[in-house]
């Protein structure tokens, strides 16, 4: 029998979900998003996510993800989301407004959970970097497939300040930038990246990475690049699977 579990994946846009099949990384219903409310405070994020849940219509505990560091569920910082966020235990908050079991993990690191799990990251050893390209630029980094939580490498110095200002997804949108400029951008984030980490492997994720076949084909790298085979759900999957089981 089937382990199940729901999986919310707060983005900076948007708070989407879905229940998840723990063992095949599958969503099995429809996923459900609502935009992320303006501003993101906790008690207005927590509301929405209640709503998602309620659209989920499914019994269980849930994870959720937040574009944070967060450390035994207490958030530490709020680069895409509210201030109001620093110190928040989101376990206990969202477990408050939902009644459910509630676990909370950083959004990249859960994509790169759910990529090294079921995408393109399986079965994979040495050092392993995900990329998130979104509002921002997430990050997640394994060694021999242990997760290194909280890396924040979008926030690495770049032209001037973070990469993540310079070369983020949601920055390629705002400036109409063309694929090939914006993939000269990343071309020096991910220039920085294999000089710092040296990874035998870097996953491009997102909602973009859809779109891989326009601008990664234009990168030039010393390291395996690779497109996600999530990227829609790798948060929702990833976030799914850190959702507090019960005892048996």
């Amino acid at each position: 029998m089937a382990d199940y579990a729901i999986g919310i994946d707060i983005g900076g846009t948007g708070i989407k979900g879905a229940r998840v099949d723990l063992d095949a990384g599958q969503l099995v219903t429809e996923r459900i998003r609502i935009a992320t409310p303006q501003p993101a405070t906790p008690q207005a994020v927590a509301d929405v996510v209640d709503q998602v849940i309620a659209g989920i219509g499914a019994d269980g505990a849930v994870g959720l993800t937040l574009p944070a560091v967060v450390r035994d569920d207490v958030v530490h910082t709020a680069a895409n989301i509210d201030p109001a966020w620093i110190g928040i235990d989101a376990a206990q908050m969202f477990g408050a407004v939902t009644g459910r079991p509630v676990g909370a993990v950083n959004d990249a690191d859960a994509a790169g959970l759910a990529e090294m799990r079921f995408g393109a990251g399986r079965d994979r050893g040495g050092v392993v970097v995900m990329v998130t390209l979104g509002t921002g630029i997430g990050s997640a980094v394994f060694v021999n497939g242990v997760l290194v939580p909280n890396t924040e490498l979008g926030h690495l110095h770049l032209h001037g300040g973070d990469a993540e200002s310079w070369a983020a997804e949601s920055v390629r949108e705002r400036e109409d930038l063309s694929w090939k400029k914006w993939a000269a951008r990343l071309q020096a984030y991910f220039d920085l990246l294999e000089r710092a980490l040296w990874p035998d492997l870097i996953i491009v994720g997102g909602g973009v990475s859809k779109k891989s076949d326009k601008f990664l084909p234009l990168s030039e790298l010393r390291t395996e690049l690779v497109t996600a085979k999530l990227p829609h759900d790798a948060g929702i999957v990833g976030a799914s699977r850190l959702a507090p089981t019960p005892p048996r």
